[in-house]
């Protein structure tokens, strides 16, 4: 695919993923939290990430299409368990802010690149019929 360094989504989600991993040590270290959330909010955090590394040595279009859905709702998930974390009390408003900000423009770059994709797919498809 892409070298990672002009791939705004491969930086975007690697620097995502730091986040979440800071995050979860520091509310594990420093607050109560509950615990089982911030589990799940650092496996879906960082899996963003993970699909898309994975989306970028993707065999197939259709592949890199499967890993980029799985990458948006990984990341969509993520941003339900922030949402918890703030309503719980854990995140102050400025760090709340900060984060959902950052899982916002993840999940709009990758709604892009997933839709985009899908059509590409469509019309390539449509191409070989006729």
């Amino acid at each position: 695919m892409t070298d990672s360094r002009d791939n705004i989504i491969v930086e975007k989600s690697e620097k995502f993923a730091d986040r979440i991993t800071k995050m979860y040590k520091y509310l594990s270290e420093k607050r109560s939290g509950d615990k089982d959330m911030l589990k799940q909010i650092v496996r879906s955090g960082t899996s963003v990430g993970a699909n898309v590394s994975e989306g970028q040595y993707a065999q197939t279009k259709a592949d890199f299409l499967t890993k980029m859905t799985i990458a948006l709702k990984e990341a969509n998930e993520t941003r339900f368990w922030l949402k918890r974390l703030y309503s719980y009390g854990s995140l102050s408003d400025k760090e709340y802010e900060s984060i959902i900000k950052d899982s916002e423009e993840v999940i709009s770059i990758l709604t892009i690149i997933t839709k985009t994709t899908k059509e590409n797919l469509k019309n390539e498809q449509s191409c070989k019929k006729q």
